[in-house]
């Protein structure tokens, strides 16, 4: 059996890092639950369509995917999306009703993770 090493995209590893590193100086524990996600093997990283945003987010709320949205479906609230990867389908049909965010900008936003939801 082979030695797990983690991801080997240097932005993933900064994203990572970051993430960590901002959960212990806020002392939100978000940040660290996003991190443990994005390290797991991209065979387990969470894949999302659009209509599960919209079935379970609320309207005006933040949605964070730790993966890659999809595009099957439709978006019917206003809502804040933040996720590692977005299909270009997905991120059309994202930016007409709300708005699309890389989690860097999420977490420059939003230090305290407050009306965050992580969905996938």
């Amino acid at each position: 059996m082979s030695k797990r090493t983690g991801p080997t995209n240097q932005n993933l590893k900064k994203l990572i890092q970051e993430l960590k590193e901002k959960s212990l100086a806020e002392g939100v524990k978000l940040w660290k639950r996003i991190a443990h996600d994005l390290e797991k093997p991209s065979r387990q990283r969470r894949a999302v369509n659009i209509y599960k945003i919209d079935q379970f987010a609320k309207d005006g709320e933040t949605v964070v995917v730790p993966g890659k949205i999809l595009s099957v479906g439709q978006l019917t609230k206003k809502l804040n999306v933040a996720a590692y990867t977005v299909s270009k389908e997905a991120q059309e049909k994202i930016t007409k009703s709300g708005k699309l965010l890389t989690i860097q900008q999420l977490i420059k936003e939003n230090p305290k993770g407050k009306n965050v939801r992580i969905i996938g």
